[in-house]
């Protein structure tokens, strides 16, 4: 199991933590209602190590970038930044990143669980292009501040556009700061020199960050509707059946993928897509059946507690037909009967 730069920090102060798909991360630290509030009416502090950074090189990277990514790299200036996805030929998702531009190199974060399906897939997309894919040259810890008391707590970029970034100093540790946020919120993501992001982190604390594990940071994607790599999107997933939409540029040139997006686009048809539905009755697996009339319509893919809805709540993957909110569905599996109904973003 991988394991994040904070965590013997964040243990010593309280985190309990579980597996999550291969990395330990806090679960909690004592109270996820209460750090659920730091979400939505405060800030919270996150260890976003289940997230990582590659840096892009060469005097082509801008150009093999925007060949292989769905937004537009092109126009991107030093400090500015934007979401993307790297999609396979077939239009499925492999990766989700948010890129930074410096002046000389490009800063790809991404889900740590997705790096090496990413930098396979464009080292093996490489030909004559001047670029290397590298880790950075001090390893990075991510730290997340999310809620909309954010911009308090990290003052210094308050008035950064979305997915810019800029460098603060920090506990006397120069840190980069992006503007983006785990939960479509208000929010920052830190690239933290590994080494001083325990010092880092005390100092956000004592700003009145308050530290929040996932638990309920799930329960806040889930009640927004933002999908993450390996549960809810990967390989066997149309960019088009998930809500990526500010990911993907709808008038740049060609790019990994962009026929199958351009003809779904036009078309205006998919046969499913990702959708929020409550749940009532026991908890389900990820993965189980959503059923209609004795026939298979989807399957589940996150379940969460939404803690701003009051209840059980889930992504899942549902046929066109059965897509509508209000819609009622029921899940598959076990003894118990749970009832999965449509919903719409955001919940809470």
């Amino acid at each position: 199991m991988i394991e994040t730069a904070l965590q013997g920090h964040l243990v010593a102060r309280g985190a309990s933590y579980a597996d999550d798909r291969g990395i330990a991360l806090p679960r909690h630290f004592g109270d996820p209602e209460a750090e659920y509030g730091a979400l939505v009416r405060g800030a919270a502090l996150l260890d976003a190590g289940f997230r990582t950074v590659v840096r892009a090189t060469g005097p082509d990277r801008v150009s093999f970038l925007q060949g292989m990514l769905s937004n537009d790299v092109s126009c991107l200036a030093a400090g500015e930044g934007c979401p993307a996805l790297l999609l396979t030929v077939q239009g499925r998702v492999t990766a989700d990143l948010r890129l930074a531009a410096l002046a000389d190199e490009m800063l790809l974060d991404c889900d740590v669980r997705a790096r090496d399906a990413l930098v396979a897939a464009l080292e093996g997309l490489l030909i004559a292009d001047d670029v290397e894919l590298a880790a950075p040259a001090e390893p990075l810890a991510l730290i997340g501040v999310e809620g909309p008391d954010a911009a308090r707590v990290l003052a210094g970029a308050s008035a950064l556009a979305p997915f810019a970034h800029t460098e603060l100093a920090i506990a006397g540790t120069g840190v980069r700061v992006q503007r983006a946020s785990e939960v479509h919120g208000d929010g920052f993501v830190l690239h933290v020199p590994a080494a001083q992001a325990a010092a880092v982190w005390d100092a956000l604390v004592t700003t009145g960050a308050r530290p929040c594990g996932m638990e309920a940071l799930e329960g806040r994607r889930v009640e927004v509707g933002v999908p993450r790599i390996g549960l809810d999107m990967g390989e066997k997933t149309l960019a088009l059946e998930v809500p990526v939409e500010d990911a993907i540029s709808a008038t740049k040139g060609c790019y990994l993928g962009q026929e199958v997006v351009a003809r779904g686009t036009a078309r205006g048809h998919i046969n499913r897509r990702l959708v929020a539905l409550l749940l009532a009755g026991p908890a389900p697996a990820s993965g189980a059946p959503l059923v209609r009339d004795g026939k298979d319509v989807g399957h589940l893919t996150t379940i969460a507690r939404a803690f701003g809805a009051g209840t059980l709540a889930a992504l899942g993957f549902v046929r066109r037909e059965h897509w509508e909110p209000g819609t009622e569905l029921a899940v598959r599996g076990g003894h118990a009967v749970t009832v999965a109904r449509v919903a719409s973003w955001p919940l809470a």
